[in-house]
């Protein structure tokens, strides 16, 4: 006799949020492994890099911590506003990865661009998961 796993029906909310968590990973896993690109630790420790100044530094704190409040965001705000949260910012997300991981296209950071379009993807999975958010049944 065979027999069938058991399966539940996944909370859009929840499958919202886990994407956000695995899009964070990734970014975080990408800011890690720069630390292995040759002379990158020279350059931080010099102040040679991107983030040069405060303000740079806390506009780029600002971009990247919305990825993480949108774990928390997608499961408690109003389901209206939820999915057009997630709608609005996956899609600057999808984007704004997709120009970070064209615009880092050298040998040593394959795995920061590999990253990106894995970003990229998951973020496009969202927002079509956001936009396909499942309707109540009025009886």
């Amino acid at each position: 006799m065979k027999s069938r796993l058991e399966d539940y029906k996944i909370n859009i909310r929840i499958k919202l949020s886990a994407l956000w968590t695995a899009i964070m990973f990734c970014y975080i896993y990408g800011d890690y492994f720069e630390l292995y690109v040759p002379k990158k630790v020279e350059e931080l420790l010099y102040g040679q890099n991107m983030l040069d100044s405060p303000m740079k530094l806390f506009f780029t704190t600002v971009i990247l911590v919305i990825p993480a409040v949108m774990i928390f965001l997608s499961l408690v705000l109003s389901p209206r506003l939820t999915k057009w949260t997630n709608i609005a910012v996956g899609v600057f997300f999808t984007l704004f990865t997709l120009l970070v991981g064209i615009s880092s296209m050298t040998e040593w950071m394959t795995f920061y661009v590999f990253l990106s379009f894995l970003e990229s993807i998951l973020t496009t999975v969202l927002v079509v998961m956001a936009w396909k958010w499942p309707k109540m049944k009025l009886i």
